[in-house]
């Protein structure tokens, strides 16, 4: 069955001031996902050794990259990126909206990518949303509407995943669930794992959604020692089946609250 596996790498940065890109590759490689969706990446930025953090795990995983830099610094880059050894094309890479009353805010994006899974095209969207509820409500309004989710092109199965900064009981997490279905609540857990910060998990803000012709199997943070140290995030893990036969699109309706 397919796997997906969604984790802010913090730079490579780990909770121990190491900088390791393989590090984390060996975190991820130790449960061999299909499509990997990773936030916070620096590319040749001095800060990180310019090293291309995008493609070094890339590499160290035998995997395709498509990223998407959300700042640029002259030669310098730091965003999100979508990883897979499965056939895949890049269909949108953009910014997302900030707010307009903090414009020094960091800037955000989100990447589309089209992944094959077993014999499906799968819509794939990563993004990492903001630390104000200001715009992370005009970063999901942007992405639930007819540029990205409700693209014609953007038809089932579907997963949107990432830091969306927001926990179960804010707007952005409802907003998303009324259109989407949380791959955790789908697995039936006896209780929602947290992903953050990595060293004593406390918060639920990492999430993958899920449109409904895909079957949750099951969810697992990685918890393992070198998981606690190689980030402040811990990995979020979801093992899927595709539901043949539902080619339409996600009921998504463009709405204002």
């Amino acid at each position: 069955m397919p796997r997906i596996l969604t984790y802010n790498v913090h730079r490579c940065l780990g909770t121990d001031g190491r900088l390791s890109p393989e590090r984390i590759a060996d975190v991820i490689a130790a449960y061999e996902p299909d499509v990997v969706a990773l936030q916070e990446l620096d590319v040749g930025r001095l800060r990180s050794g310019g090293v291309d953090q995008a493609h070094a795990i890339a590499r160290a995983l035998g995997m395709h990259v498509h990223f998407h830099a959300s700042l640029r610094v002259l030669e310098e880059q730091y965003g999100n990126a979508i990883l897979t050894h499965r056939p895949s094309q890049l269909v949108k890479a953009e910014a997302l909206p900030g707010w307009a009353r903090r414009p020094s805010l960091e800037p955000r994006g989100a990447l589309w990518a089209s992944v094959q899974l077993g014999g499906t095209e799968v819509q794939v969207i990563n993004t990492h949303l903001g630390l104000r509820r200001h715009e992370r409500l005009a970063q999901i309004d942007t992405l639930l509407g007819p540029h990205w989710l409700g693209h014609q092109a953007c038809r089932e199965p579907v997963i949107v995943l990432g830091d969306f900064n927001a926990t179960p009981r804010g707007r952005v997490y409802r907003r998303l669930t009324a259109h989407l279905c949380d791959a955790q609540a789908e697995a039936h857990l006896p209780k929602p794992k947290a992903t953050f910060p990595s060293r004593l998990p406390m918060l639920r803000i990492d999430h993958v959604f899920v449109s409904r012709s895909i079957r949750v199997l099951r969810v697992e943070t990685v918890r393992t020692p070198l998981a606690r140290i190689a980030s402040d995030h811990l990995p979020l893990l979801v093992e899927f089946q595709i539901v043949h036969g539902k080619g339409h699109k996600p009921n998504l309706v463009h709405a204002q609250e």
